[in-house]
């Protein structure tokens, strides 16, 4: 099956084929005949999968089809993303595939001055991205109207409800006309997750790609028991002894990641930062040196879990195992995407044998275990617990919201919402 076949235009293709894309991926052989029916779909599909372009191409053919030219444009389609990166992405995603039609867009969300998002939506757009957080900013200050939209699209469910934008959600939905099509898409399909799809979805097409809590097909899996004073410098070596030209390298705190960037730096190996304390422009800068070849090591913690769209991007290293199994798949997720083959590297050391443990038990399979030579761990090593009985504390540092992370379940804190308003 080709892109020709699902019923797009020839603008569209044209961009699809410009991309290099021929043959859809299967959530898009699935997903986009049953949008361009008008239906509302439940999806659950991995990262990689190529579900931005499952929803974004039919939502412009419909938009473009029904185009409305008098006037100034109302906001006529919703695309909720739960971080910056993944609503900037996604954003420029509308903007490659809608090159050839008439049709304006544009992203909002925190961290930035909200001036320039004004000046833009004063001119009219079709299709706003955004964050819950600095959506809700722009209501307050009327500056802009939802009353208009024909199309939600609640992207990354699942991740929305873990950082606690369920109240943003249910806000943002009471302002949008009742009548409108719906799209959500998630990684898994919790208890909650099903819950709000009760309650904003009518009569859904339910799609279901790969059994949810899986890894892509194309990752290879390795651990590389070591001691934890000596991961650096075990990193360094597989950098330097594989020739990796582009690692995704993943730390459990923001000040690890920054430590770990200025060692590998320090080493000689052309490494950044990125975590929810940088500012949006240096975490856009990061980004874009990293995807350019300029910086080969990418140091984030699990803000740059998801998201963040690399092609072919070849090696995904744990320097420290995510608290909980479900992290472990939306970090490797990073790589094997859309078909192509990808590694997963794990350093683990004594104290995170618990925590592998639960990752083989979620993937229902022994990860391979290789021993580099020359970094043994030391058996006199006694495994201390993780702090927090083996889960690390899961800090709310990408909102996108001026709401506290925690607010799902209720809690409050003055200091976690101040830092989650710069979001």
């Amino acid at each position: 099956m080709s892109f020709n076949t699902l019923g797009l235009s020839a603008e569209i293709l044209r961009a699809v084929s410009e991309q290099g894309y021929s043959v859809p991926t299967p959530v898009q052989r699935q997903a986009i005949p049953v949008i361009l029916k008008g239906r509302d779909i439940m999806a659950g599909a991995q990262t990689g999968t190529g579900k931005t372009a499952g929803f974004t191409l039919p939502l412009l053919q419909l938009l473009n089809t029904a185009s409305q030219s008098n006037g100034k444009r109302p906001i006529r389609a919703l695309i909720l993303e739960p971080t910056r990166e993944l609503a900037a992405q996604v954003e420029e995603s509308v903007h490659t595939y809608g090159k050839y039609l008439p049709l304006q867009s544009t992203v909002v969300y925190g961290g930035v001055n909200i001036n320039p998002q004004i000046n833009k939506l004063r001119k009219g757009v079709d299709i706003l991205v955004a964050t819950p957080g600095r959506l809700l900013d722009h209501v307050e200050q009327k500056t802009l109207n939802l009353s208009k939209v024909e199309i939600l699209v609640l992207d990354e469910a699942d991740r929305m409800l873990d950082m606690g934008f369920i109240r943003d959600i249910r806000r943002i939905i009471k302002l949008l006309p009742v009548q409108r099509q719906n799209l959500l898409f998630s990684a898994t399909f919790s208890n909650e997750i099903k819950k709000l799809a009760g309650d904003i979805l009518n009569a859904p097409e339910t799609i279901q790609i790969a059994h949810h809590n899986t890894a892509a097909e194309g990752v290879s899996h390795v651990i590389h028991p070591v001691d934890h004073s000596r991961k650096r410098e075990l990193l360094t070596h597989l950098i330097e002894s594989q020739n990796w030209q582009q690692v995704l390298v993943f730390t459990s705190m923001k000040h690890g990641a920054n430590r770990l960037a200025q060692q590998l730096d320090k080493a000689g190996i052309r490494a950044t930062a990125i975590h929810g304390n940088k500012s949006q422009a240096q975490r856009t800068r990061a980004l874009m040196d990293f995807k350019k070849g300029k910086v080969q090591v990418l140091v984030g913690t699990d803000v740059a879990s998801r998201g963040l769209d690399i092609e072919q991007l070849p090696h995904v290293v744990n320097y420290e195992l995510p608290s909980t199994p479900k992290d472990y798949i939306h970090r490797i997720g990073r790589t094997g995407r859309a078909g192509k083959e990808g590694m997963a590297v794990s350093l683990v050391a004594a104290n995170e044998m618990g925590l592998l443990r639960d990752i083989e038990h979620l993937l229902k399979r022994e990860l391979p275990k290789v021993v580099i030579p020359g970094y043994e761990p030391d058996p006199r090593i006694k495994a201390l617990p993780v702090k927090n009985n083996g889960h690390r504390p899961r800090g709310n540092e990408n909102a996108g919201s001026r709401r506290n992370g925690n607010a799902y379940h209720g809690k409050r804190n003055s200091n976690a919402s101040r830092r989650a308003r710069m979001h």
